[in-house]
């Protein structure tokens, strides 16, 4: 009889695994004709199964399984959007979109025209305020069209970014942004990245402009950059929950208690949440390295081989495990299903 039953419970535990949804993927092109043209990359939970592939794999980087062109689940789902930072790409995140996706949410990541790998026309960078509209571009396509990605339950939209996507998704939750607060800053920080990037158009008037989206309903912010440059009065009427997330080890610019730290503080402490990763560094949050990847890319690009270097003995897997666990559980807390 107790045989029977592990032979019973075995079975069981089968079914649910193979009943499980699939990671379906697509990319999207949003805006085709007007003056800037969104690449989207979409995952999101399918009950098809079929044959795997890998995206976001590179020579350095390390891909996930996904079934392209997949039906969407039935069913309106959570939706995620995603903010890649300066230089990065939608491939940046798609580690935690894979986590995300088991959960049931569906997961959208733009690359943003101008301070993406594959777009770095300076025109479009010194358009920063475009980056948080970009992401409201995005939630209003995938909700009028379910096709896309399922369905999406309008209640719960969250938004998570890193470095400058970590800047956009806090202003799309309503902080508001003045450049004299930033330069201000950067007579005591002019070591910071973000006091010497100069194609920003860190001085446009067009910056103090209100970039909130009703939408969001949480957002999350890994290792942000600039956070001295937004109005502590905005911030303090932020009512939506806040995870901020900042990585301890210094890679030379601001230190995390003046950028992630910062913003914590100004944020409503009963809706906010901080967590500084002393062994993260700032490239932590991307994609996990292949081996030899750091000395393949030193080998390109001298100094640029950092990215796949993290500040302790643990493993970035290790640290993409704490962190996903911490964004699952703080959205699934911050937008319960209802």
């Amino acid at each position: 009889m107790f045989k029977l039953f592990i032979s019973i419970a075995a079975l069981i535990s089968f079914v649910t695994v193979a009943q499980a949804d699939s990671v379906g993927f697509r990319t999207v092109g949003i805006g085709g004709e007007g003056p800037r043209p969104l690449n989207v990359s979409l995952w999101y939970p399918s009950a098809d199964t079929g044959l795997k592939s890998k995206v976001g794999e590179t020579p350095a980087f390390i891909g996930v399984s996904v079934i392209r062109h997949a039906k969407p689940s039935a069913g309106a789902h959570p939706l995620v959007v995603l903010s890649h930072g300066y230089g990065g790409t939608w491939r940046n995140l798609s580690w935690l979109a894979e986590d995300l996706v088991s959960r049931g949410y569906a997961v959208a990541a733009p690359d943003h025209p101008g301070t993406t790998h594959f777009n770095r026309d300076p025109r479009q960078a010194a358009m920063l305020w475009e980056r948080p509209h970009d992401l409201s571009r995005v939630i209003e396509a995938l909700e009028e069209d379910p096709k896309l990605a399922g369905a999406i339950d309008p209640q719960r939209v969250a938004a998570i970014g890193h470095s400058l996507g970590g800047w956009s998704v806090t202003a799309l939750a309503g902080a508001r942004f003045d450049p004299d607060l930033l330069a201000k800053a950067c007579t005591s920080y002019a070591q910071s990245r973000s006091c010497t990037v100069d194609d920003l158009g860190l001085s446009a008037p067009r910056l103090r402009q209100d970039m909130r989206d009703p939408r969001i309903r949480a957002f999350v912010s890994l290792d942000l950059g600039m956070a001295q440059g937004f109005t502590t009065e905005s911030l303090a009427d932020i009512t939506i929950p806040a995870l901020l997330i900042g990585a301890g080890t210094n890679i030379g610019d601001l230190p995390a208690e003046k950028e992630t730290g910062w913003l914590g503080k100004k944020l409503p402490a009963t809706s906010t949440q901080t967590h500084i990763i002393p062994d993260a560094m700032h490239f932590s949050f991307l994609q996990l390295c292949k081996p030899g990847a750091a000395a393949m890319i030193e080998a390109e690009d001298p100094g640029d081989g950092i990215v796949c270097r993290d500040g302790g003995d643990r493993s970035r897997d290790a640290i993409h495990t704490e962190v996903s666990g911490m964004v699952t559980e703080f959205l699934d807390r911050a937008m319960p299903p209802r």
